[in-house]
């Protein structure tokens, strides 16, 4: 299913040898339905706006009725018996392609024009407008130049079978729910959408970032064999959810599962996490059109607890703003040139004292039930800790006055994912009951590099000696004031960087559940020794590139079955 050009998804590839004078006779009732359309476009404009507008529907008027378009369109369904569908949009798209090519701007601009009338001819082809990402009833691999976070948390993973967009980097918030939602998916591939049409059969595969596009049957075999494989060892990686997180020498590692929908806690139970060290709650508001109440909130987060009520659940407040931000909320976006830098988060809270508080009521009400925490995003300055535990302290006196009952010595902790927040850890361990850091963002922040462009893609690193150095510093200051850091981003789901987090002295990490058994795989097989020696010597390393390389080197040493 192509989106955002097609806006639909074609049915089908081929038509009965015998039925194709009824195909041919269908698609010219539906490319005469077009032109009809566009002739009316084409003298309201005229009428309302002057013949200068007019002359663009005029334009798609002559691309309509080319008869050599037409021609090949036609012998594709009579000669390959391709579904009109199918055929018009191959035809199409390949006109598009070749006027995006021309490397003029005037000519390339002109494929908008092509791709405005494959939309055309499918709506009257098939009858129907967009089909809505949320509604999809049969299996599909969804094609786009981007997917916001929204529309990606509407996807059902029993029909979306993977996604492939033309923007976006490997750490948005798309990624980040593709790997919530368990969806193969490959972001920020660069322009491809001309190159293909509603009916292709395409390859996504995700673990190596590439999207083929109709494979031979050698490619096809290949393929099936790969992921027969990687399911057998995924089975095989899952029998160890319930052994324990500890090294090979015996020290404990707590693995806690992130998570973005409430459904997902039966994942982390499943794969043996220890709680939930990351519960993302801004998917409340992002997968429907209304602001979600108290109870939606209380609810959202009974669905969590009670299956585990003795163990961690951190609820991060709400992390709004830059790209995350729900048509429920519009009024209170912020138009800003560069959002990343903008309204967002806690400030966005801070602000929003109404949204802010629905949700802390909600938090210490079920907390009641359960080891529930608190934990504050993108805190940049001690001053703003102090306001939102201030504000928290408020509702504490709310629920107080009402007779509600709540959790009165709920554990408070704060995110560390920007670099004010990495140098001033001495000071935030004073005020906190843990840390959390969130390598995506705190990549982004320090390495200036917008996590969702993948033009920067290659400068957006892990493995940059100063985000190895920022982790150090939040850890040892953290050291002299006892205060827990755990590693939540998903740098700690990325094995490869599991030696060198448990060297630096991370002893609590937070990854994705389907991540969890192969991180509990490489904890079991390393020594607490061995992975300080590994980061140790990660430390003399200068470029982000050497150090990804000796890690990976690393790892397969570590465990040579899952790496070699």
């Amino acid at each position: 299913m192509v989106l955002g050009t097609e806006d639909f998804r074609i049915p089908r590839r081929f038509v009965s040898v015998n039925v194709v004078d009824i195909e041919v006779a269908r698609f010219r009732s539906a490319i005469d339905s077009v032109c009809t359309e566009i002739s009316e476009n084409e003298r309201l404009a005229s009428e309302r706006l002057g013949a200068q507008y007019g002359a663009i529907f005029t334009a798609h008027l002559n691309l309509a009725r080319d008869p050599k378009l037409r021609e090949e369109i036609e012998e594709l369904i009579r000669e390959r018996t391709y579904a009109p569908e199918f055929a018009s949009s191959r035809v199409l798209r390949r006109y598009a392609k070749l006027f995006q090519n021309l490397g003029n701007q005037y000519m390339a601009e002109r494929a908008v024009d092509i791709f405005d009338l494959e939309k055309r001819l499918l709506r009257h082809l098939l009858g129907t407008e967009r089909e809505e990402l949320a509604h999809i009833t049969e299996p599909v691999i969804v094609l786009a130049t981007n997917l916001t976070p929204s529309e990606t948390a509407s996807l059902n993973p029993e029909f979306v079978l993977g996604f492939a967009t033309e923007v976006g980097g490997h750490t948005s918030h798309t990624a980040i729910l593709a790997g919530a939602l368990e969806i193969p998916a490959v972001v920020g591939v660069g322009p491809f959408l001309s190159d293909v049409s509603g009916g292709d059969t395409i390859i996504i595969d995700g673990n190596h970032g590439e999207v083929i596009i109709d494979p031979d049957e050698p490619t096809l075999k290949r393929y099936r064999v790969t992921r027969d494989r990687i399911k057998t060892a995924n089975q095989k990686l899952e029998l160890l959810g319930q052994l324990e997180s500890k090294t090979a020498d015996g020290v404990p590692i707590k693995l806690y599962g992130n998570i973005e929908f409430p459904e997902e806690v039966d994942h982390c139970i499943k794969r043996g996490a220890e709680g939930v060290g990351l519960y993302r709650t801004e998917f409340l508001y992002l997968k429907g059109d209304l602001e979600p109440s108290e109870e939606d909130h209380y609810n959202a987060y009974r669905r969590v607890v009670d299956p585990i009520p003795s163990l961690p659940v951190v609820v991060r407040t709400l992390d709004l703003g830059a790209e995350k931000f729900p048509h429920s909320l519009e009024d209170l976006a912020e138009v800003s040139p560069n959002p990343v830098l903008g309204l967002r988060s806690v400030r966005f809270t801070l602000r929003n004292l109404g949204l802010f508080k629905t949700q802390l009521r909600a938090i210490l009400r079920a907390a009641v039930h359960g080891d529930i925490r608190i934990m504050f995003p993108l805190v940049t300055s001690v001053l703003e800790l102090r306001q939102a535990k201030m504000i928290l302290g408020d509702v504490m006196e709310d629920l107080e006055e009402e007779g509600i009952p709540f959790c009165r010595d709920i554990q408070v902790g704060m995110m560390v994912e920007v670099p004010s927040a990495a140098l001033l850890a001495d000071r935030f361990a004073e005020e906190v009951d843990f840390f959390s850091i969130g390598t995506n963002d705190l990549i982004q922040y320090t390495l200036a590099v917008d996590r969702a462009n993948p033009t920067v893609a290659d400068l957006y690193s892990a493995a940059d000696p100063s985000i190895l150095r920022l982790i150090r510093m939040v850890v040892a200051a953290a050291a002299k004031k006892d205060t827990p850091v755990v590693v939540c981003g998903q740098m700690s789901g990325d094995p490869l960087y599991t030696a060198v987090l448990i060297g630096m002295g991370i002893r609590e990490m937070s990854a994705t559940p389907f991540s969890l058994p192969i991180i509990k795989q490489v904890i079991r097989s390393i020594t607490i020794p061995q992975a300080e020696e590994i980061a140790a010597h990660a430390d003399t390393l200068d470029v982000a590139r050497d150090v990804e390389n000796y890690l990976r080197g690393e790892l397969k040493k570590i465990s040579p079955d899952e790496f070699s």
